[in-house]
């Protein structure tokens, strides 16, 4: 029977010198979480630009607009070469893409500036044909010349 008491107060003081978790410390988890989203934004923010190298126009009036992750990007080099989404495509499995493609589809035309204004009226016109009416055309803004002061 002794043992048995020694055993229960034993036992009574481990349960006194335990400690409870009232609170868990998150803090370096967010820490680790925004750290994360950082790299993750700053990654996406390069990966839009586009891997097709094109000397858009310059415009002097032009909108700044956010990259859209959901937006289709067409390219056209000075070459007069199609690309979607950084792939190489021709016109007629473009137009064929560009029909299956819901009529509110944010687009984003990429056209150099070499290239030939029947190429740009080429994309435009399959994208009217189609009613894709969501169309961002990318430029450079033109920096402002000491005349224009």
């Amino acid at each position: 029977m002794a043992s048995i008491k020694r055993y229960a107060s034993h036992r009574r003081i481990k349960v006194k010198n335990a400690k409870k978790f009232d609170e868990i410390n998150i803090i370096p988890f967010i820490d680790i979480m925004l750290v994360l989203l950082a790299i993750v934004l700053i990654t996406a923010s390069f990966i839009s630009q586009g891997k097709i190298q094109v000397n858009v126009p310059k415009a002097s009036s032009t909108v700044a607009f956010k990259s859209d992750d959901l937006a289709k990007l067409l390219t056209v080099t000075d070459k007069g070469e199609i690309f979607f989404n950084d792939k190489p495509i021709d016109i007629e499995s473009l137009e064929k893409e560009i029909a299956s493609w819901d009529k509110a589809q944010k687009v984003t035309l990429k056209v150099d500036a070499s290239a030939t204004f029947q190429d740009f009226v080429t994309l435009t016109d399959i994208m009217a044909k189609n009613d894709i009416k969501n169309v961002a055309i990318v430029t450079m803004k033109e920096k402002a010349s000491s005349n224009d002061k």
